[in-house]
């Protein structure tokens, strides 16, 4: 087996901060608490109100970045408390790129997969009712048909891959899609969103980095997302399907669908997004007391 090479990648080589530019879905989800703590490292503090906290995913297509075109799904625990501060915690970040991926885990201390994302469009068609028409005791209602974008989620571990899931997004809303001249895109906003990294094994000490965002920034219609019930490696080309991973990778995984099939509170499209991705910093943990948590008792 060739040693991995740890050098960066051409484009990581000058430095931070590293911009990246694309767009993006943004979506937020109510998670239990139970499942996100599985992500959460034991000496830090989860935010939780009524035995969920929030987390959802972050799905992304860059044009531009150091390392040239990919797309990524990023799918956020929840949110941890270590003071002064609170920031979100990745469960599991999957891009079809090496390069991302390597940068990911060495650089930022993420927990990175290298997955294929295959996308399809479809449409269907349905009936949505006219409430003042069924009133009146006129109609059902009328046929609407919407145009949706599919892409499936594979996840890569040596030879064989992993289905995780599939997402779904109306057309006119997917990230990446095309924007018809009259269609408002939203604000132009300038936000930043500060993330909790590290203690892996790339990077043992807590990190702490920010992703200063430009975009502009609308709400659409949440992504729907789901996953068979069963994951089991596909066999690939050279006739090989060895189990994708250790069996707690495996656990991993299942935790991370279960973290994307939570429920959804608000969705919001970024275009064109512009975000500058600072160094991590070492921070230290402090000492674990207490959950933060609500309770109606």
């Amino acid at each position: 087996m060739e040693a991995e090479d740890d050098r960066p990648a051409a484009g990581y080589r000058h430095g931070p901060p590293w911009v990246f530019k694309g767009s993006a879905l943004y979506q937020l989800h109510l998670v239990k608490a139970a499942t996100a703590r599985a992500f959460v490292p034991k000496d830090l503090r989860l935010v939780e109100a009524f035995g969920y906290t929030l987390g959802g995913m972050f799905l992304a297509r860059y044009h531009d970045s150091p390392a040239g075109q990919f797309d990524e799904l990023v799918v956020i625990a929840g949110i941890v408390w270590n003071p002064p501060t609170s920031c979100a915690w990745a469960a599991r970040v999957l891009v079809n790129s090496a390069e991302a991926c390597r940068h990911g885990r060495k650089e930022v201390g993420l927990p990175s997969h290298v997955a294929a994302f295959s996308q399809t469009e479809a449409s269907a068609t349905r009936n949505k009712p006219n409430s003042f028409l069924n009133m009146l005791g006129m109609g059902s209602g009328f046929c609407k048909q919407e145009n949706y974008r599919g892409i499936e989620i594979s996840e890569a571990s040596g030879s064989s891959a992993r289905h995780l899931c599939n997402i779904s997004l109306p057309l006119n809303e997917a990230s990446g899609g095309s924007h018809k001249r009259n269609k408002w895109m939203g604000p132009a906003i300038k936000m930043s969103l500060p993330s909790f990294s590290g203690q892996t094994e790339d990077h043992p000490d807590l990190l702490k980095y920010s992703c200063k965002v430009e975009c502009r920034v609308r709400p659409v219609s949440p992504a729907k997302v789901w996953s068979p019930k069963t994951a089991e490696p596909r066999e690939c080309s050279d006739g090989r399907s060895s189990g994708a991973g250790s069996e707690s990778d495996s656990d991993a995984q299942r935790q991370s669908v279960m973290v994307l099939l939570s429920r959804p509170i608000l969705a919001l499209e970024f275009s064109s997004l512009r975000m500058h991705v600072d160094a991590p910093k070492i921070v230290a943990p402090h000492p674990k007391k207490k959950e933060v948590r609500y309770s109606s008792t």
